[in-house]
C-alpha cells in the first residue's frame, strides 16, 4: 500500500524523450525520463505507450493522493505505435470528465506531447541518416510541461483524497483479505 503519496505524478511513454536508436531485442536500454525539474514529491512511471495508459492507472494515482497527474505521449504524427497517442488523448478525456464529476476537477490531469521518436528509428534502421533538432527544442519544451503542471499545482487545493481515511487506511484489497503487510506497494 502506498501510504506516503507523491504530490506529482508523471506518465511518460518511453519513446517520446529520447533520441533515435536502432531497433533491437538484444540490445535493448532502458527508457530515458526527462527531467521536468518539479520541485517536491514527484514520481514517473515510464510507461510503454500511452495508449496502454488505462482510466484506472490514472485514477489510482489520484486515490493515492497524488495532487497533479501528468500524462507524456508522443506527438500523434511520430507515434512508434501508430494510435497510441490518439487513444490516450480521448482517455484523458474522458477521465477529465469523471475528474469533474467526483469533484476533483478535471485540470489536475495535465497532458503534454514531446517529439517521439518513431520516424528517426525507422529511418536509421533503414540506414538513412537523420538530423535530429532536439536540443534547445526540446529543453523549451520541457520548461513548458514543467510551467503547466505547476500551474494546474498552484490552481487547485491540496487532493482531498490524500487525507480521506480510505486513502489513509486499508485499501479495498486489504480489508478484503487479498492485500500484503504494509510492505507491499503494488501499481
Amino acid at each position: 500500500m502506498m501510504q506516503d503519496a507523491s504530490e506529482i505524478t508523471m506518465f511518460v511513454c518511453a519513446n517520446c524523450a529520447r533520441p533515435a536508436r536502432e531497433m533491437s531485442a538484444a540490445a535493448r536500454r532502458r527508457p530515458v525520463v526527462p527531467d521536468f525539474d518539479l520541485p517536491g514529491a514527484v514520481r514517473s512511471i515510464v510507461v510503454p505507450c500511452t495508449g496502454r495508459l488505462q482510466p484506472e492507472h490514472i485514477l489510482k494515482a489520484f486515490e493515492a493522493g497524488s495532487h497533479v497527474v501528468g500524462v507524456v505521449a508522443c506527438r500523434e504524427d511520430n507515434c512508434h505505435h501508430a494510435e497510441g497517442s490518439r487513444r490516450c488523448a480521448l482517455r484523458v478525456d474522458y477521465i477529465r470528465s469523471i475528474l469533474n464529476e467526483i469533484g476533483l476537477g478535471d485540470g489536475r490531469l495535465q497532458i503534454s506531447y514531446l517529439p517521439g521518436s518513431a520516424s528517426e528509428d525507422l529511418a536509421l534502421a533503414s540506414g538513412v541518416s537523420r538530423a535530429s533538432n532536439r536540443g534547445d527544442s526540446l529543453q523549451a519544451q520541457l520548461l513548458g510541461i514543467r510551467s503547466r503542471i505547476l500551474e494546474a499545482f498552484r490552481a487547485y487545493p491540496p487532493n482531498p483524497l490524500k487525507f480521506s481515511p480510505s486513502a489513509a487506511g486499508k485499501s479495498g484489497a486489504e480489508e478484503s483479505g487479498l492485500g500484503g503487510g504494509d510492505d507491499d506497494e503494488q501499481i
